[in-house]
């Protein structure tokens, strides 16, 4: 599965959102050391990173995500998440 959606600029990340029905972003930070094993969500989410790096594996393909790249993921999809050595911030918005 390809969660990736490309290098967005962040008025071009809003507008995506907005036409695709997702509620406004949310600001998230994560340090360092975080990660997180396999999980999903009950919701669709759609993440602009704003700094720093994070990684993504679904289904055994490995995604890394720096600055200015955007990720989609569906509801229910399992995946494992980990951040570079900055941490990382994104603006992440979710659709029920």
């Amino acid at each position: 599965m390809n969660i990736d959606v490309g290098t967005l600029t962040h008025e071009g990340f809003l507008k995506g959102l907005q036409a695709a029905g997702f509620a406004p972003p949310v600001a998230v930070t994560r340090d360092a050391s975080y990660a997180l094993g396999d999980h999903a969500h009950d919701f669709e989410a759609w993440a602009l990173v704003t700094q720093g790096e994070i990684t993504i594996e679904v289904g055994g393909i490995v995604s890394r995500f720096p600055a200015g790249r955007s990720f989609r993921l569906p509801a229910g999809t399992p995946h494992k998440e980990w951040v570079g050595c900055e941490g990382v911030q994104y603006l992440a918005g979710r659709k029920e």
